[in-house]
């Protein structure tokens, strides 16, 4: 079952009486949301990008490229020249640079950066969004939307875990798929009524987990058609109670007017409301040509821009330690150039960047040596278990959690991983 399914069953039918009986319940008990909830916002970056032109310059090498290092707000500490913004707010941002995995497959990079697991044809393990929403599924009680949000494309799914922790997917303005029509809207309650009857009569014929993930699923749909809180997918709406303002022209310009800014945008908002993870897609990174050309003239202006005012939006609010980011794609590029201007895929010593929640930002943890080719020599590598690790603990979950597969096979959470000690303290 796919997570689409979610909003085309409620064309037809949308949801059982319980589930409006429940969201009368989250109404009435849910008048602002808690404080300093913690969250994390993923910021994908499909494809693989180019790590040593953003973070990891290496000025004097063969392999050094067209783009000069710039410093940050941290002496000491610089990145690339056309990410100057980003520069400014370093203090509450992070780099490991000495990230070394080994799926360089688009596909299996981005099972095994989501999940923290190889992939495997007997199991599929859960994105670690998924993992957030089963783990906080007891703590979101005034929450009337999905716990995880993927905004542009979803980067994983479920799992075992079930479908109602899968990603509920919307695209890069907040909108979302299938939503039903005011006529729908208006032949809500029947179909409810309806559907109780099908609904209690699958649920009793025992046929295993999915009657059961399917419920919950469409009580969601239902939070989902009827909650003030759907005005975090809209920057344009307002919801007071929930501490939601329509953005203004000069907020949403400062996010940048396109795909991933806004993305970023409606992120923010999500957090805001008790979401407690969001994942935000920029696609186009793999860069087999014309890298620099691309870089300077489309991608960095757009991710200097967002991640900037991402994180200073934080801060003003004082959510900056509540709110882990982290900023990966499924593996780096080459160190080498290839013969059309571009970097091919890499998996052995690349960069991903930390910031927010609490952690001990403002560092370079890890190096690559001098042309970027292998970890230097005294340096930990890291996998993206240690990077999940270092989220869950920022976010309260126990590390010695475990979950289990639908065989009963024992799955570490984050497969073992630890977290980077130099963030956590």
């Amino acid at each position: 079952m796919k997570r689409r399914h979610f909003l085309q069953h409620v064309l037809t039918a949308a949801s059982v009486l319980p589930a409006c009986r429940f969201l009368s319940h989250l109404t009435a008990h849910a008048a602002t949301v808690r404080a300093q909830r913690k969250a994390c916002i993923l910021m994908w970056m499909g494809g693989g990008p180019p790590t040593i032109d953003l973070f990891d310059l290496k000025p004097g090498s063969k392999n050094g490229g067209e783009f000069t290092p710039i410093d940050t707000a941290v002496p000491g500490i610089q990145i690339c020249e056309h990410l100057p913004e980003i520069a400014k707010v370093f203090g509450d941002l992070s780099l490991i640079r000495s990230m070394s995995t080994r799926e360089a497959d688009h596909t299996r990079g981005r099972y095994y950066m989501h999940t923290s697991y190889v992939p495997n044809p007997t199991v599929t393990h859960p994105t670690f969004g998924s993992v957030v929403s089963y783990e906080f599924r007891d703590r979101l009680d005034d929450l009337q939307i999905p716990a995880f949000v993927s905004i542009g494309a979803a980067g994983g799914d479920a799992g075992f875990l079930g479908m109602a922790h899968a990603p509920f997917v919307v695209d890069a303005s907040g909108q979302i798929r299938n939503a039903p029509s005011e006529e729908n809207r208006r032949r809500l309650p029947r179909r409810l009524a309806m559907l109780e009857e099908i609904e209690a009569g699958f649920i009793r014929s025992r046929r295993g987990d999915l009657p059961q993930d399917h419920l919950s699923v469409y009580r969601n749909a239902v939070n989902l058609m009827t909650s003030d809180q759907m005005a975090a997918f809209s920057p344009q709406r307002s919801a007071p109670r929930w501490g939601l303002e329509a953005e203004s022209d000069a907020v949403m310009e400062r996010y940048g007017q396109n795909g991933f800014g806004r993305g970023l945008l409606v992120a923010r908002r999500l957090v805001q409301i008790g979401v407690p993870f969001v994942e935000v897609s920029m696609n186009g990174w793999d860069l087999h040509q014309n890298v620099f050309q691309t870089l300077r003239n489309q991608h960095l202006p757009q991710l200097d821009r967002g991640v900037s005012a991402l994180v200073s939006d934080l801060r003003d609010r004082g959510m900056i330690d509540d709110v882990v980011l982290v900023w990966m794609g499924e593996f780096g590029r080459t160190p080498r150039i290839n013969q059309n201007v571009g970097r091919d895929h890499w998996a052995s010593s690349w960069t991903v960047m930390m910031g927010g929640g609490g952690l001990r930002n403002g560092q370079v943890i890890g190096a690559t040596d001098k042309d970027g080719v292998a970890i230097a020599d005294g340096s930990r590598s890291f996998l993206p278990g240690d990077i999940w690790a270092t989220v869950a603990h920022a976010l309260g979950i126990p590390l010695n959690t475990v979950h289990t597969s639908r065989r009963g096979r024992p799955m570490k959470l984050a497969n073992g991983g630890t977290p980077v000690k130099e963030l956590i303290g």
